[in-house]
């Protein structure tokens, strides 16, 4: 039975999100698979982005970490995954989606990793075997889709499904849509557009303080930073939040997430069918039916879809889909920055030797994070099977 790990950390060193404590969260936690946990040194990836004789965490390069991972392994293996970095939400193109949200982690290239491909990517784990996925990345409750809640208040938040909702799918639909047919040269006017209120949120200053004299930032990156980053990296000053999603499909093509490629092909299969219409005041009107249209599928696929779900997953999260997580540098010291949540698993292993449940390390780390002065909430996600299963291995 062997023990497999991808670690994974993003401190996007000089840009607006920079972290300080993410790259030093996986190196840790290497030491620790090594030296607690028996990890055989050349069955761990490393991904890092402060140092280039490390494999870069590219979306590409950490999809092809992860599936490398899976494929490997066989019944009887324990596969662990530790992503510290930023984490960032979007309105999710599902209505029936559990926060109402698409959680998605943040590789160095902003090129997105959501939820639901991490859920295909447990639904490719072999049966008798185990995949332990820690993030400490803001918005993380969900990362996972589907999984069942043990430990958190993520999908207990949730709202009914109403019309309020229905429009806010449709508007997102439109808004990619849009996007689509721009990127083919034709321009949408805005009139009637305006600005949702979940976007208006997102655009306040990244968040920082201090606490007992340490700097601490969130490890959320708001819509107009994320984009900003993503113009810098790219040189391409023309991207906009409102059509994020056709906009990495532009930028990184087949490479992109599986989630947004699947979107955007069917947008433009349907485009195909309508070319014709696709011009002036009529092109709102398809644009109208290819949301419903889109909606509709969604729906359906998602009760098809359900009853097949893997329960092979656990995730433990470093916060609430609706929370930040945070990355602290004690004293201003880059050299000491950690991620919270990381730091309150490295104690606790060290507490209790490494033989410690998922469900008694998450309440631990609830326990300890709140006496720190925390407000993020770590969550369990998993089937009741693994509840009790010892962490890690």
């Amino acid at each position: 039975m062997a023990k497999k790990a991808v670690l994974i950390g993003c401190n996007y060193p000089g840009t607006q999100g920079e972290l300080r404590g993410c790259v030093n969260d996986v190196l840790r936690m290497y030491v620790c698979l090594v030296e607690r946990y028996g990890f055989a040194e050349q069955d761990i990836a490393v991904l890092i982005d402060t140092d280039e004789s490390y494999t870069q965490p590219t979306g590409r390069n950490i999809r092809a970490a992860l599936v490398d991972l899976v494929c490997s392994a066989a019944p009887g293996d324990s596969l662990f995954v530790h992503y510290s970095g930023h984490g960032v939400r979007l309105p999710s193109d599902n209505p029936d989606d559990e926060t109402g949200y698409d959680e998605c982690i943040v590789p160095t290239d902003i090129n997105l990793i959501t939820d639901d491909d991490f859920r295909a990517l447990v639904d490719q784990v072999p049966k008798g075997c185990r995949i332990t996925i820690v993030s400490d990345s803001c918005h993380s409750g969900g990362l996972i889709s589907a999984a069942k809640e043990q430990i958190g208040e993520s999908t207990k938040k949730q709202k009914s499904f109403n019309n309020e909702s229905i429009s806010g799918v449709r508007n997102f639909v439109r808004k990619s849509v849009e996007g689509a047919i721009e990127s083919r040269g034709i321009h949408i006017s805005s009139k009637h557009h305006h600005t949702p209120q979940h976007q208006k949120q997102q655009q306040q200053p990244h968040h920082q303080q201090t606490l007992d004299g340490h700097h601490i930032k969130n490890k959320s990156l708001p819509l107009h930073i994320l984009t900003e980053i993503l113009q810098q990296k790219t040189g391409k000053n023309d991207i906009t939040a409102d059509k994020l999603r056709p906009t990495l499909f532009s930028i990184f093509g087949e490479d992109s997430t599986p989630k947004i490629k699947s979107f955007m092909k069917k947008i433009f299969s349907k485009l195909q069918e309508h070319e014709n219409l696709v011009v002036g005041g009529v092109v709102l009107g398809v644009v109208g039916g290819l949301a419903l249209h889109y909606i509709d599928h969604k729906h359906k696929k998602k009760h098809n879809s359900a009853s097949v779900l893997s329960d092979s997953g656990i995730l433990i999260s470093g916060c609430q889909t609706d929370e930040t997580s945070a990355d602290v540098t004690p004293s201003g010291d880059a050299g000491l920055a950690y991620g919270a949540l990381s730091d309150a698993v490295q104690r606790i292993i060290e507490e209790t030797g490494g033989k410690v449940s998922n469900q008694k390390l998450v309440i631990k780390a609830r326990e300890l994070l709140t006496k720190q002065g925390f407000s993020q909430h770590p969550g369990l996600y998993c089937s009741d099977d693994h509840v009790d299963d010892p962490f890690v291995c």
